[in-house]
């Protein structure tokens, strides 16, 4: 169904997604942990190692199953997969399932979709630094090309813009480490949804509360 209330001439480039609340969504429903991240197939950030091992084994193996069935629908969707995130911290199973996404789906041409594993927003930053430091320790730049650019362009998002929406399901209203760099001028949405349950028209009412805000980026309006 056509929305016509959506004005396709301000539609966000880039959008961020937190998915959130797998696990509230499954005790609602009197349902295990595992069941939720099922539902969810939410990606891995640095942040849930804290949780039991019993749990992000089953992560782990959730994940595996579903990166190799999502690689032929996106595949066929002509959708680029990237990750962002250090997949060394990953099983190696999962490793070889996610280097498969990538490399099949580097020339496809419509919607790319960023995945995080293993990501955290500091580490990214901690891992930028280390690259331009090691380019100055090989005087292959200067202290001074160190700028904003030089920065993004060492990021994992490199060559993306910076989103334009950021959406949090589970209605927490924190960022928890994710994009702290690309966030600065995003717009932020949080639906009081769990992300299971979190569909079509939901995206749909978070753009068009998305194209009601007077957007600044630092300058008077």
């Amino acid at each position: 169904m056509e929305n016509i209330d959506i004005d396709k001439e301000n539609l966000p480039k880039h959008i961020a997604i937190i998915m959130d609340g797998n696990r509230r969504w499954a005790k609602d429903r009197d349902l295990t942990t595992r069941d939720g991240h099922k539902a969810g197939a939410q990606a891995f950030s640095t942040e849930n190692w804290k949780r039991s091992k019993k749990e992000v084994s089953a992560l782990m193996a959730i994940l595996r199953m579903r990166v190799d069935a999502f690689i032929k629908e996106k595949d066929k969707q002509n959708i680029r997969i990237k990750v962002i995130g250090d997949i060394k911290g990953l099983t190696k199973s999962l490793q070889k399932s996610i280097e498969k996404a990538i490399e099949i789906t580097k020339n496809n041409t419509g919607l790319t979709l960023n995945i995080a594993f293993n990501y955290g927003g500091r580490q990214e930053l901690v891992r930028a630094t280390k690259i331009i430091a090691e380019k100055v320790k090989n005087n292959e730049i200067s202290i001074e090309d160190i700028n904003e650019q030089l920065i993004s362009d060492n990021l994992y998002t490199a060559g993306q813009p910076d989103p334009d929406l950021l959406i949090r399901t589970s209605r927490e209203l924190r960022t928890s480490n994710f994009l702290p760099w690309q966030l600065v001028y995003t717009e932020f949405y949080f639906p009081d949804k769990h992300w299971p349950e979190f569909g079509e028209e939901d995206l749909l009412e978070a753009i068009r509360v998305y194209q009601k805000r007077n957007r600044r980026f630092g300058g008077r309006p």
